[in-house]
């Protein structure tokens, strides 16, 4: 089962900054609480290894993504997609970054899609929901701390 996750919020950066902070995957594990570890993957500039961490209730899941920067542009979007190199068939994986506004003032939507079935599509819909959502004010220090 699918499942897509989408929050948006109002920031007072520019969309430049914004985007040189959410362009950096390293930089999810100051303000995305599910994204717990990030390390660059020295295969290319453009990928990490990353590693969600969920719980709801007494159960916790976690999983180990290898995750590609594949667009880019600093006016409108960055998106990150699954890109493993083992040579298996994964899960769909995808983190998009859309950006909007104009001056000092920028709206940033976060949008999480996973194409698989593993894990429980309602269970983890409200996760990741909850999870962007939290994430608001510690994504609004982290822009700011940028300015």
């Amino acid at each position: 089962m699918a499942l897509k996750v989408r929050a948006s919020l109002e920031t007072l950066v520019n969309r430049k900054i914004a985007h040189t902070v959410l362009r950096d995957l390293a930089q999810y594990t100051h303000w995305l609480d599910i994204v717990h570890s990030v390390t660059r993957d020295e295969s290319s500039e453009n990928a990490w290894i990353v590693e969600l961490r969920g719980k709801v209730g007494p159960f916790a899941r976690s999983k180990r993504l290898r995750m590609v920067r594949t667009i880019d542009d600093e006016n409108t979007s960055v998106v990150f997609e699954r890109s493993e190199i083992d040579g298996r068939n994964h899960s769909e994986w995808k983190l998009t970054v859309s950006l909007a506004g104009a001056g000092s003032e920028t709206e940033v939507s976060v949008e999480m899609f996973y194409g698989g079935s593993m894990f429980g599509g309602g269970i983890l819909e409200r996760m990741l929901a909850d999870q962007i959502e939290r994430s608001r004010p510690q994504l609004i220090a982290l822009l700011s701390k940028s300015i």
